[in-house]
């Protein structure tokens, strides 16, 4: 086995993570407040507006970015991931061993480290917190962290301090998702709850903050833990957050969420659109950004029904559609076209742009190809079929409606019909779960490309609800077996480009997160998946 030090940087070849670049770009500064503002001041509560509410206070069943920016908060992961490079760093596990065959991964953790209920953290705490991902909460529950331990075959405590996950068989990925607040380890007592009981905002973790208090599809509130001296290598400083405490309230207008900034009634905000920046501004506040590595918002068509079991149909789709106007129509510059099937700056990603490249007649000549005729009205049909479906979503980022609007005249354009079909986001999930969906619009967040596999692979959750396609199948397995840097994005370009090929995603935008804060507001920092982390956040005036 590979041992990696304390002190060292953990091999980029063992866990097959490239850089991330360019993960923050807001003002030359990657955190908020102006540079003169001095030494950090302890003390005061972050007023947060969220624009959508957090679905679940469980980490482990996080989903959305809303959701994510309060559960991060409260529980510690294995490990870090440096959003500079995008090594992975120490955090509940002070060293790590991987097997040759990625298939047994061994952790060491720090000593003296406790859940807030004071119970210590051990080995046997890595392993019923697996165990019941796997378990209890499932794939229905837990979605992302289920297919993180994909072929989980159990944890071994070897001491009290030293746990060994094994798998059935290669799976390169593991060490990277060790980092991700799904894989977040919490206290005995919360892991032992029910699924639903996990929800209710009494999860117990060691993280720098603790629930006090939660009005699900309201607000959260987070109170700061003191004692805490275990934090992750990546945080800017050693010991107790700055802040005393957090409180998220759910503000869904845009218009209302950026007022509330302006007037001084909130510290911070989520999704500050392009229209929000000259109030934040004028106030003295900024906007930070931060490109979402993992795969970019897009429609996802389920090809076992409706019009988009047609193959010609699907491909039609992905000329047919300016990116370009998307994001100069209902964005700005902070925000991006989406290149391919993962965001460009995800570790493995491929440049696929020649493939979605603006052409409405390409993609009329597709369908006029395969039958689809234009009628009366001028949307299409074939053998009495009209080529409509719908699209299901979400508003879990602010821009969504109107950027689908958009999309929905452009392919008006082309003589296909696309009808909204808008739902919570705790709606969105059970109805994915159960395939109940002509097409998905969404985007998924990971710094990593095995992202992909997460979401496209038979093994996975397979939204596509598609049987085997041999050479995606074997590329998909092929990039979580290999340690092999080249060998693994090798394959990983073959999965994008067979996604493309097969229609089985539509890309659109590049999602950024965009916060406002204002000038008294310092150090809102994003992670390496551009989620927010406020343990160095601080206050001034106040």
């Amino acid at each position: 086995m590979k041992r990696i030090a304390v002190t060292a940087k953990p091999a980029v070849s063992t866990l097959a993570v490239v850089a991330v670049a360019g993960v923050l770009t807001a003002c030359g500064s990657g955190s908020s407040g102006s540079d003169d503002a001095g030494p950090p001041v302890p003390g005061g509560t972050l007023r947060y507006g969220l624009s959508d509410a957090p679905t679940c206070s469980d980490p482990a069943q996080s989903g959305t970015n809303q959701t994510i920016y309060v559960t991060r908060q409260v529980v510690d992961s294995l490990t870090d991931q440096d959003p500079g490079d995008g090594q992975l760093k120490p955090w509940l596990a002070q060293s790590w061993e991987v097997s040759p065959d990625a298939r047994t991964f061994t952790f060491h953790l720090k000593p003296g480290v406790t859940f807030s209920d004071g119970t210590p953290l051990t080995a046997e705490s890595v392993k019923e917190n697996f165990d019941a991902i796997v378990g209890p909460l499932g794939a229905a529950k837990a979605p992302l962290a289920a297919t993180y331990l994909g072929g989980y075959t159990g944890t071994t405590v070897v001491d009290p301090l030293t746990a060994r996950v094994a798998f059935g068989a290669p799976n390169a990925q593991f060490l990277q998702a060790t980092s991700t607040p799904q894989l977040g380890i919490q206290s005995d007592t919360t892991v032992a709850a029910t699924p639903e009981e996990r929800c209710q905002g009494t999860n117990i973790g060691s993280g720098p903050f603790v629930y006090s208090g939660w009005a699900q599809g309201k607000s959260a509130s987070l109170r700061k833990r003191t004692g805490y001296r275990w934090g992750s290598s990546v945080f800017g400083h050693a010991g107790d957050a700055y802040l005393d405490g957090i409180d998220f309230t759910v503000i869904a207008e845009s218009g209302v969420r950026t007022g509330s900034l302006a007037s001084g009634q909130l510290d911070a905000i989520s999704d500050a659109l392009p229209n929000d920046k000259p109030q934040i501004t004028g106030a003295g506040g900024q906007v930070l950004t931060a490109v979402n590595p993992g795969v970019p918002f897009g429609l996802q068509p389920n090809v076992s029904r409706g019009v988009l079991a047609d193959a010609a149909v699907r491909r039609a789709l992905l000329p047919a559609i300016n990116r370009q106007e998307l994001v100069t129509t209902v964005l700005d510059d902070d925000f991006h076209p989406a290149t391919g099937v993962l965001a460009s700056n995800t570790p493995g990603y491929s440049d696929l742009s020649s493939a979605l490249t603006f052409d409405p007649d390409r993609a009329k000549k597709i369908l006029d190809d395969a039958g689809w005729r234009a009628g009366a009205d001028g949307i299409r049909t074939k053998d009495g079929q009209r080529l409509s479906f719908s699209v299901l979503y979400s508003p879990v980022f602010a821009g969504n409606q109107a950027i689908l609007e958009l999309v929905q005249q452009q392919l008006k354009n082309v003589g296909v019909e696309l009808k909204l079909d808008v739902v919570p986001a705790a709606t969105a999930t059970v109805r994915q779960n159960s395939g109940d969906y002509d097409a998905i619009y969404y985007n998924v967040t990971r710094a990593d490309g095995d992202i992909l596999r997460t979401q496209f692979g038979l093994t996975g959750r397979n939204l596509n609800r598609r049987g085997p396609i041999p050479a995606l199948d074997t590329a998909l397995a092929g990039e979580q077996s290999t340690t092999d840097i080249p060998q693994r994005n090798a394959d990983l370009a073959t999965a994008q480009q067979q996604i493309l090929d097969n229609g089985l995603f539509v890309p659109t935008i590049e999602l950024s997160q965009a916060i406002g804060a204002a000038a008294t507001t310092h150090q809102v920092t994003f992670d390496a998946s551009s989620r927010l982390q406020f343990h160095d956040t601080w206050l001034s005036g106040r």
